[in-house]
């Protein structure tokens, strides 16, 4: 599986963590950047959109995001039509973001959870699966949410 990660700043050494944890487990990563912890070039939005947007391409399966917080960036990517990406503080949320919600990407704070937590979350989002059932009807509430704004899936 493809994944593709993206950070602020505050994010890059826990998404690089992250990124090598994966890769061990057998996990193609490409990072969308920010690369430079000193340096604030990317604002949080940015990388949000670039992997929300390699994911709508078919350039990746699912994301990872990491912030200060995980939330800004998540914001981001949830812009892009079709996409669904979550906040993940502890690996039950990464788990229903799955099962019920069939998000492709998650998103942490790397100011709110360490590495073996973060860890922990990854693990679970990417061993989780859609149950559909339900839970598809619902998926499906959300884009015609989409649709009726305006913003289908191309």
């Amino acid at each position: 599986m493809k994944i593709a990660f993206g950070s602020d700043h505050a994010g890059i050494e826990l998404k690089l963590f992250l990124m090598e944890h994966l890769k061990e487990q057998g996990f193609e990563c490409v990072d969308y950047g920010n690369y430079d912890p000193n340096e604030r070039g990317d604002n949080y939005p940015e990388p949000g959109r670039k992997v929300a947007e390699a994911i709508r391409a078919g350039e990746a399966e699912r994301g990872v995001l990491v912030c200060g917080t995980g939330l800004g960036i998540s914001l981001a990517a949830n812009k892009v039509p079709g996409i669904r990406a979550c906040v993940c503080s502890e690996p039950y949320t990464a788990s229903m973001s799955v099962r019920h919600n069939n998000c492709q990407i998650v998103s942490m704070g790397a100011r709110v959870v360490g590495r073996e937590l973060a860890a922990m979350i990854v693990d679970t989002f990417f061993s989780s699966t859609f149950e559909g059932g339900r839970h598809a009807m619902r998926v499906d509430m959300i884009s015609q949410i989409e649709r009726d704004y305006g913003m289908e899936k191309a």
